[in-house]
């Protein structure tokens, strides 16, 4: 299932976000001629910054949200453009030296698939970097919202709601990328457990992109609600003395050759 985001909304909650993707791009120490796909490529941020890399190559950003690429068409030049794709479809051939995701393979569900059209993709020599949530992300969070799916005003909304979250452990990763095929292929953890510099900075983070996938299940008012019951007690939940908020962010790292 596709969601739907705030484009502009994400902007201005996603700093994280921006910190872990510029550290994969210093990563990969460009030549300035390559071709990039960027999977997921929200509001375009960051393949803007790939684009700028590689003014003799090619950047393609994909992305399943109207909202995201709405905020990301403005940054089209001649050499970057945006393709508004469910990652799962993607059908490239032979096309991209480097594969590249930040903060957004959590969203795939069942990575077989992914890594079939990845490879695809990929030229002889290309490469993929990925980044994203792996388990233990967002402890709070998740806490959170399960425990006000389980309310008494909300359960019943919530009976055909389906988790919309893949966030491996390493154990069952490195199982699934062992069994692809590339080269020189790791995969490690790393622990981004970050806070936030106030209340707002959570809270935006909250509405985009966290409570993105639960919203549709619920009326208006009900949205109101089961939003303002979230903030709240993940205000209780992770506010510190010194008034930031903390969260746990663990990232799974993956980069391999074909």
């Amino acid at each position: 299932m596709a969601h739907e985001f705030d484009g502009k909304g994400y902007s201005g909650a996603s700093t994280h976000q921006k910190e872990w993707g510029s550290q994969l791009i210093n990563e990969l120490a460009l030549q300035g001629h390559e071709h990039i796909l960027d999977l997921g490529c929200g509001d375009g941020v960051l393949t803007k910054v790939l684009a700028d890399l590689v003014p003799r190559g090619e950047v393609i950003g994909v992305d399943a949200s109207r909202g995201m690429l709405e905020a990301a068409q403005s940054k089209t030049c001649g050499n970057l453009q945006f393709l508004l794709m469910d990652i799962d479809d993607i059908d490239f051939l032979d096309r991209f030296d480097i594969i590249f995701s930040n903060a957004a393979l959590h969203w795939v569900k069942g990575h077989e698939r992914l890594f079939s059209n990845v490879y695809r993709a990929l030229r002889n020599g290309g490469r993929i970097r990925f980044n994203f949530a792996s388990d233990g992300n967002c402890a709070h969070f998740f806490k959170v919202v399960r425990e006000a799916m389980a309310r008494d005003e909300f359960q019943p909304s919530f009976v055909e709601f389906i988790w919309p979250w893949y966030m491996p452990t390493l154990d069952d990763y490195h199982a699934l990328v062992d069994e692809i095929g590339f080269d020189n292929a790791l995969v490690w953890e790393e622990n981004a457990d970050r806070f936030f510099s106030d209340e707002l900075m959570m809270v935006r983070w909250i509405d985009q992109p966290s409570l993105v996938p639960f919203l549709p299940f619920l009326t208006g008012q009900q949205q109101k609600d089961f939003r303002d019951y979230v903030v709240q007690r993940m205000i209780e939940e992770t506010r510190q003395h010194d008034g930031r908020c903390f969260e746990t962010f663990r990232r799974m790292n993956v980069s391999a050759c074909k």
